[in-house]
């Protein structure tokens, strides 16, 4: 049921343009023909097959004759019809004389290689072409992304799914590049104003309108917003759903790339010269395409690119990109227009159903050399202006770069009828749901759904429900609960938070929480105060040993946030706390006085934390008192400051912690990316076990980002503590080598992660908990080496423990795994 919410089906007459033409080319034994030319006769139009022989394009202009050519063999000229020629069959013969070469098969040579000797010419001009050549520039853009329903059949067509909803297979027409049917089922239309000064080396983009089909929400536009990331053909890698693919203009690219020249020509009145290229092993993120080059600024005036279908990389069946260059001045080429299409598909196989995903820029109206302030570039920390979501049909109609074709203009009052169809609603709010985890009725969210059940050693059975305030995701106020109930010790937990955005601008954001629950103290080393933040208390159905070193928290928290420059957070909090075991296998007593004579089980504490975090880079979502990340591959700064106040609500200790975490995510070339995490932290003053650091261990089945795979939780303790983590992620790049691994598209990981620690003498003194203090002064460390995207969702670690070989069952192997999505 759920796969017809992303996949419609259809069977149409497609309104043809002039010739159309799409086959297989194949040798006599009927093997695939490789990177062949195929082009329509006497013409420059034309392309080069996959690595599986098949083609498909287009043009405007009427031919009768298409010619297909590749070293070695006869070229073969196949007669047309007029309009559509599909699944053609062409048989190649092999030649008995070599004649002209148009495209080479396999590795060509890296000696005398004009096609090189081009490369390097491009390489030296790269930063002194286009944008590069001024020092300020100005320009207008105009962007357009689409989501195509592709590949369809009369059964989807059929289905029983579709009744009531029939109107939308009016909307039919025929990829240029592929040659399949699709249904535009989604678009997103922006107007902007980009402004850049190559001295100062800033960028500011000023949205002045936006339009989209399916209302404002933060869901589809978003997800599209990410996968489309800007990039620069001249870079050494371009970087699309978190792979860095090799760019055919890089330095790098003669180890990856094969490259011919294979024609001149004049384009818009400038000589060029046509240089195709294709990849040198399978498995790589690479493309296959050509470009042309001017022969004197050694400028690209076009280029296309088609990612391998071998690249290893999921749910993507194909990337294709065009770039067109227009000359300003006779020597500066500027970017025109820009086209980027992907087929997102669960199955790479041909005949498999998916989506497309494209994108249109095209830009104009350029002015240079006219500078401004840094206040100017200073990015707007919660832009939100409706009247740019409230332009008219007749702004539109007279400012787009483009006029939307008739499918096109279709998109929105199909999807306007569709919202209005019961059927289709059950269907979209299915899909929102296993999205955001929330069951929606009326301005209330019920969920996380994902939560609803759990178990550990204390509760044994635990049962949650709890919900959220709703209006949209642009909320300046949210209040959000949960209630849950433990079957083993009858208890009931609660916890009740809200925020309120004060101002806008500078998202001044206050909030106030309480939370009654059973928590795992110890799960990271850098703690927050996050009132319904995650437990792991509930997580121990998965788990390893016994795990009844449990804490009962009651939390309330009085606090604000504010972001007075995009991205660099501050935030302050008062807090009262009480802290308890909850089990009588576990205490956290202590000794009140010098004698250790008294003991007292409870910790009540009072603390204020100050906190400043910088996430250069990061992207979100909405403009709301909540936000949702794109991704996770920026870097993170944080640094906490508490103190403790003895007295102060009866509380019973004075003290200061400090706390610094840095993590940077780096892309290492074509070898991945790396992953740095460093933490460090002291505790001043005298502390109980309740508020001392615990090195995080990892009792779970599962792979827990900064924990210690082979560390049980509380197997070490500090008050003064450094820990660092590597993590290297090679994307398949060594795998991609090895034969019998190469089609399984594994991907390798491997990491070392080490943590050094101490405690004070007072707090040794203090603690009357049974549980005898070992901090990691000989750091502890250990190692490991997994293997992601097996049956493209589960990823299995391998882990090995380095040191405190002798501690009391400690653990030396474990085998941990997750599980997710990724492309």
């Amino acid at each position: 049921m759920l796969k017809y919410l992303f996949f419609f089906s259809f069977i149409c007459t497609v309104a043809f343009s002039q010739t159309k033409v799409g086959g297989k080319v194949v040798d006599e034994f009927g093997e695939p023909i490789p990177f062949a030319n195929v082009i329509f006769k006497n013409s420059k139009e034309g392309v080069i097959t996959d690595e599986n022989g098949y083609f498909y394009f287009e043009s405007d202009n009427d031919y009768t004759v298409l010619q297909v050519s590749f070293v070695g063999f006869e070229t073969l000229d196949v007669p047309l019809k007029k309009g559509l020629n599909s699944n053609l069959n062409i048989v190649l013969k092999e030649g008995t004389t070599l004649k002209e070469v148009v495209v080479y098969t396999g590795k060509t040579s890296k000696k005398n290689n004009p096609a090189l000797d081009i490369l390097r010419k491009i390489w030296a001009r790269k930063r002194k072409n286009g944008l590069y050549m001024f020092d300020q520039y100005k320009y207008d853009k105009y962007e357009k992304v689409e989501f195509d329903i592709n590949t369809i059949d009369s059964a989807f067509m059929s289905s029983k799914v579709f009744k009531g909803m029939e109107f939308v297979f009016d909307n039919i027409d025929t990829s240029r590049i592929t040659g399949k049917a699709f249904l535009p089922i989604f678009i997103n239309e922006s107007i902007s104003e980009v402004y850049g000064d190559n001295i100062k080396k800033k960028k500011k983009e000023i949205l002045t309108a936006n339009k989209k089909a399916m209302g404002n929400g933060d869901g589809v536009n978003t997800f599209i917003k990410d996968l489309y990331a800007d990039y620069d053909i001249y870079n050494n890698y371009l970087k699309f759903f978190d792979k860095a693919f090799v760019s055919p203009l890089s330095r790098t690219g003669i180890d990856v790339y094969n490259y011919v020249l294979n024609d001149s020509a004049f384009i818009d009145n400038k000589w060029c010269y046509n240089i195709v290229y294709y990849p040198r092993r399978k498995g790589e993120l690479t493309f296959k395409g050509d470009f042309w080059v001017n022969d004197s600024t050694w400028a690209i005036k076009k280029i296309n690119l088609e990612a391998s279908k071998s690249a290893n990389i999921n749910w993507v069946k194909e990337i294709y990109i065009e770039q067109e260059f227009d000359v300003l001045n006779d020597s500066v080429f500027l970017l025109k227009r820009d086209y980027m299409m992907s087929d997102f598909s669960f199955s790479k196989k041909e005949e498999s159903k998916g989506l497309y995903g494209k994108r249109t820029t095209i830009v104009k109206n350029h002015v240079f050399n006219q500078p401004k302030d840094d206040k100017f570039y200073k990015e707007e920390v919660n832009f939100y202006d409706n009247k740019v979501f409230d332009k008219s049909d007749e702004f539109w109609s007279e400012n787009r770069f483009e006029k939307l074709n008739r499918n096109e203009s279709s998109i929105y009052k199909m999807l306007d009828t569709l919202q209005t169809v019961p059927k289709f609603k059950r269907i979209y709010n299915l899909a929102t749901i296993l999205g955001s985890g929330y069951i929606q009725f009326g301005h209330f969210d019920y969920g996380p759904i994902f939560s609803t059940f759990g178990y550990n050693d204390v509760e044994g059975q635990r049962i949650r429900m709890g919900g959220r305030t709703y209006f949209g995701p642009n909320d300046r106020w949210r209040l959000q609960g949960y209630t849950a109930y433990g079957f083993k010790d009858n208890k009931f937990k609660y916890g009740i938070s809200g925020k309120w955005m004060v101002n806008t601008k500078k998202r001044l954001i206050l909030n106030a929480g309480n939370r009654r629950d059973v928590e795992q103290i110890g799960v990271s080393l850098t703690t927050s105060n996050d009132v319904l933040g995650r437990s792991f208390a509930s997580s121990s159905l998965f788990s390893s040993g016994t795990n009844n070193k449990l804490t009962s928290v009651n939390l309330t928290t009085v606090g604000a946030e504010i972001e007075p420059v995009k991205n660099l957070v501050f935030q302050t909090n008062f807090s009262y706390r009480t802290l308890k075991s909850a089990s009588d296998a576990f205490s956290l007593d202590y000794y009140t006085d010098a004698t250790q004579s008294e003991i007292k089980s409870e910790v009540k504490q009072s603390e204020i934390n100050l906190v400043v975090e910088y996430t250069p880079k990061r992207k979100t979502v909405g403009y709301g008192v909540e936000r949702l990340e794109v991704d996770n591959n920026y870097a993170r700064f944080f640094v906490s400051y508490s103190n403790g106040f003895k007295g102060v609500m009866n509380s019973d200790f004075n003290y200061q912690k400090l706390q610094l975490f840095y993590r940077q995510p780096v892309l290492v070339g074509g070898f991945g990316r790396l992953f740095t995490t460093f933490e460090t932290g002291k505790i001043f003053g005298e502390v109980p076990l309740g508020l001392m650091g615990v090195v995080p261990g990892n009792q779970s089945w599962f792979i827990i980002e900064n924990t210690y795979n082979l560390l049980d939780y509380y197997d070490f303790v500090a008050d003064e503590y450094a820990s660092l983590h590597f993590e290297h992620h090679f994307n398949g790049r060594l795998f991609s080598r090895i034969p019998g691994l190469r089609k399984l598209n594994l991907r390798e990981i491997v990491g070392i992660k080490g943590v050094y620690g101490s405690v004070s003498d007072e707090n040794k003194r203090i603690n009357a908990s049974g549980l005898n203090y070992v901090a990691p002064e000989n750091v502890y460390w250990e190692y490991h080496a997994g293997v992601g995207n097996i049956f493209k969702v589960l990823r299995i670690d391998f882990a090995w423990r380095g040191s405190y070989m002798d501690m009391p069952n400690a653990r030396k192997f474990a085998v941990k795994a997750s599980f997710g999505f990724y492309f």
